[in-house]
């Protein structure tokens, strides 16, 4: 029995129905191909938690291990590679207890700060504003600032703002040429506060909201046409929240944020480990995380009654899953390893993400390096590219594409009472090429999928990539590196604009055509 896509996404994602099939067949739609993929989809973010900045992105001029300007140069380089569009900084929750004057000037003179969210780790502040954005430039990225409203001040905000814009003669522009930077930089994003609701000042949306008038008028003053507003969105499903703000600040806004981690237990307090973990919480990690589908729809039809031009975008600045922390590791670290299961998060997202490209302008995957779904793990001066690397590496042809709707009629897979789709997908094109991309998170068995290409009138396959591991919990290790990795993928037929292709068990599959 065949099944439609668009069906699934919003019946079966919602209710948890399901049902039994064998052909596993997707049809392109060029004809529709008219809505652009934001690149910014693909961002990430960076956050003063455990070892992100320091010992993953940032170890000083002085360290032993190989530096460029205090960058690592192993990290950076990757970073380089993996064409990140934008890079969201410095939080997260330490975002509301972060002071910015603290981070510039001398940095024998920067004071020494209690990272009160984090493990009460000391802050040196030897990673801040001037550090961050070299390093935006450095690996071609825009910069995404996440103002403090929890425990800062209006001025606080516009006196930042001055001294990261402005090239007039005023004093923080002076005191910013004081420090060796005498052209502006170029923010792209402005975010008003994070996690309002919880970390970010405990507030309700009333009352965020009213704040968030309020600052964004004095961020529209000093910055205006420089970088986009974000106001700070909802928690996961809080539908509510969405609705406060669009109909009291709806205007005083240039986008939207909303956050949603990926539990497999469905528990907080018990989250599971990130290694060594069953098929039962691998396939209910794969069906939490595909309710993004649910909560980019609910959240988009409540802005859609405030802003049916869709003016404001919806970001999903923070996503990507959150497990325990790794055995013997900091509790406030977040350090959590990276598997195939959560490579497959990646893809199945970005699927989701790309058939909501009208409304979802940009996503942030939580985090960067040695935190929560990390894209670079580093122990000394080892460093490690994990699974989900592999996939935004994969992924990176459909930046700024024209998405090709997909419709998918697929086999499922069943563990338990769980069911999910066995197959999801994707399809873009750009200068002149077709990018294919599709999962298959089926563990036991490899698919033959059929692809229709419509009026694609494609002639070649250029390239075939796969990501593929022997088991749903592989990870890259400090001693193997490469356990998880791509590699070239010819498993496919193309014959009258028709491509078959044989995906491996628990496989990511990238094509390029022609």
């Amino acid at each position: 029995m065949k099944r439609n896509f668009l069906w699934i996404s919003v019946f079966f994602l919602s209710l948890g129905l399901t049902m039994t099939g064998q052909e596993n067949s997707i049809k392109l739609d060029f004809d529709q191909a008219n809505q652009v993929i934001n690149k910014n989809i693909y961002g990430q973010f960076a956050e003063h938690l455990g070892r992100c900045i320091y010992d993953g992105i940032w170890v000083g001029h002085d360290s032993d291990i190989p530096n460029e300007n205090g960058y690592r140069k192993d990290v950076l380089e990757a970073l380089k590679a993996l064409e990140i569009p934008v890079l969201r900084w410095p939080g997260g929750c330490f975002a509301d207890t972060y002071h910015w004057k603290n981070g510039v000037g001398p940095v024998n003179e920067r004071p020494r700060i209690d990272n009160v969210f984090w493990g009460g780790t000391v802050e040196d502040n030897s990673f801040g504003t001037h550090e961050f954005l070299n390093l935006c430039e450095m690996i071609g990225a825009d910069a995404y600032i996440s103002a403090n409203v929890g425990s800062g001040t209006v001025q606080e905000m516009v006196e930042w703002i001055e001294y990261m814009t402005s090239d007039k003669d005023v004093e923080m522009a002076n005191w910013r040429r004081q420090n060796g930077r005498d052209k502006p930089w170029d923010v792209k994003f402005l975010g008003v506060g994070n996690e309002s609701w919880g970390c970010g000042g405990d507030m309700t949306p009333e009352f965020y909201s009213d704040l968030l008038r309020q600052y964004s008028l004095y961020a529209l003053q000093y910055g205006k046409g420089k970088f986009e507003r974000v106001g700070c969105g909802a928690n996961g499903f809080d539908f509510n929240w969405t609705d406060v703000l669009m109909k009291n600040a709806g205007r005083n806004m240039d986008a939207l944020s909303v956050h949603y981690y990926t539990i497999a237990t469905g528990d907080w307090g018990n989250k599971s480990a990130a290694t060594g973990f069953d098929e039962s919480l691998y396939i209910k990690g794969l069906k939490q995380s595909l309710r993004m589908d649910e909560l980019i729809t609910k959240h988009s039809e409540v802005m859609d009654k405030y802003d049916p031009d869709k003016r404001v975008g919806l970001l999903v600045d923070e996503w990507g899953i959150w497990t325990d922390v790794e055995p013997g590791t900091e509790p406030g670290h977040l350090f959590q390893q990276n598997s195939m299961r959560d490579a497959l998060i990646a893809s199945t997202t970005f699927d989701i993400f790309h058939r909501h490209s009208e409304r979802v302008q940009m996503a942030n995957i939580a985090q960067l390096v040695n935190v929560l779904q990390a894209m670079i793990l580093t122990e000394g001066d080892k460093m490690i590219l994990t699974p989900s690397y592999h996939v935004f590496k994969m992924y990176a042809v459909h930046q700024d594409a024209n998405y090709i709707p997909v419709t998918i009629a697929c086999e499922d897979y069943k563990f338990g009472d769980d069911v999910i789709p066995a197959i999801s997908g994707t399809a873009s094109k750009k200068d002149g090429k077709v990018n294919v991309s599709l999962s298959n998170t089926n563990p036991h068995k490899s698919i033959k999928v059929t692809v229709d290409l419509g009026s694609g009138k494609v002639k070649k396959v250029n390239e075939g990539t796969v990501l593929t591991a022997n088991a749903f919990n592989a990870i890259n290790k400090f001693d193997k590196p490469d356990e998880v990795s791509p590699k070239a993928f010819s498993k496919y037929k193309l014959s009258k604009n028709t491509l078959e292709i044989t995906m491996p068990s628990l496989s990511v599959v990238g094509l390029v055509l022609e």
